[in-house]
């Protein structure tokens, strides 16, 4: 998983963050491209076929909960893990509360954007030519 590479390399080989996080991106970026044929080759056609439905409702409780409880579990047990997956949560949260909406709307479209940009840069500047 890409965050997870990148954030680890920071952690632990930080000499080595510039040449994972380009790995990383370029991995995530190439998804799109590589799963299709994978995906026909190892299922047959009447398998891509089946349509799921929905077993039940998740209720708005459950989806303001789930992020809260699985913040607390990973503080606990992996407490290294917590500010990403911390990240995670908070989008989640803020999307399912409903409380934030503009600033959630922000943070999912105009946001976004922008750290992707600075990200990149950042990268950029960790990398020896």
């Amino acid at each position: 998983d890409g965050p997870t590479a990148i954030y680890l390399s920071g952690k632990l080989a930080p000499e080595l963050l510039g040449a994972i996080a380009v790995a990383a991106y370029s991995y995530m970026a190439l998804v799109p491209l590589i799963q299709p044929p994978i995906m026909k080759a190892l299922t047959s056609e009447t398998e891509r076929k089946i349509r799921m439905v929905q077993l039940r409702t998740v209720s708005k409780r459950e989806k303001i909960l789930f992020p809260v409880v699985l913040l607390m579990l990973v503080a606990l047990l992996l407490p290294d893990a917590a500010p990403l997956l911390g990240m995670f949560c908070f989008g989640n949260l803020m999307r399912e509360s409903g409380v934030v909406e503009r600033l959630s709307d922000t943070v999912q479209n105009g946001l976004i954007n922008i750290v992707t940009i600075f990200l990149g840069l950042s990268v950029g500047a960790k990398l020896v030519a």
